[in-house]
């Protein structure tokens, strides 16, 4: 492993960190709220692909929804665009909501660690987020949407910036000359929503009433 990349890894820790403390969250709450008007978000989450050469094991489980052989990365960052977590091991046919049910951050999400806040992702995620409606039924559920998308816009500009200091991380920088290791990891099916989806459409509801 070169020198510079071996360095990097090992400063992640240092830089990247979820928010678990009440006085981190309290602070990233007060600058979603002045930015978007949207209440207790703890941060906002979405996966990008990474395209990389096709490689030589399991690679059909590499190819994604577009047919590009890539690793599909996890990002959740908070209102001044720093990243709060990355996951960058799944491979392409990887679905979000799997990422975010395997993570550390999911696992935590689970356990109970984040007792008052959420995190902001796409309809994609059935776990403890809170995602926009679907089939808009009102006037309020409009504004929700419009509110929620406007806080959600943070972490979609997040990845922007990210690929754009780091060229190899964009399509346009042609394919990381990559070889992931054998994967042997769970199967990347996205896991059971029932539960997840019934507890989001509450807390929609709700935070909804107060918009």
């Amino acid at each position: 492993m070169p020198a510079v990349l071996k360095g990097i890894i090992q400063m992640t820790n240092r830089y990247i960190k979820f928010p678990y403390t009440v006085g981190e969250q309290a602070n990233i709450k007060r600058q979603f709220a002045a930015m978007s008007g949207f209440p207790n978000v703890i941060g906002t989450i979405d996966c990008t692909h990474i395209a990389i050469r096709a490689p030589y094991v399991d690679e059909f489980i590499y190819v994604n929804r577009k047919h590009v052989h890539s690793i599909n990365v996890q990002i959740i960052c908070d209102a001044n665009l720093t990243l709060r977590n990355v996951v960058a091991r799944w491979p392409g046919s990887t679905h979000d909501s799997f990422i975010l049910a395997h993570s550390s951050v999911g696992n935590r999400l689970r356990a109970g660690a984040v007792r008052d806040g959420w995190l902001l992702g796409d309809s994609g995620y059935p776990l403890r987020l809170l995602t926009p409606f679907s089939n808009l039924q009102s006037a309020k559920e409009v504004r929700f949407n419009d509110t929620h998308a406007r806080a959600r816009s943070v972490v979609e500009r997040a990845i922007g910036l990210l690929k754009c200091r780091w060229r190899c991380l964009d399509a346009s920088g042609g394919r990381l000359l990559y070889q992931p290791k054998k994967h042997e990891e769970p199967d990347p099916h996205p896991p059971p929503q029932q539960e997840g989806h019934h507890q989001g459409a509450r807390l929609r509801q709700e935070v909804m009433r107060h918009l």
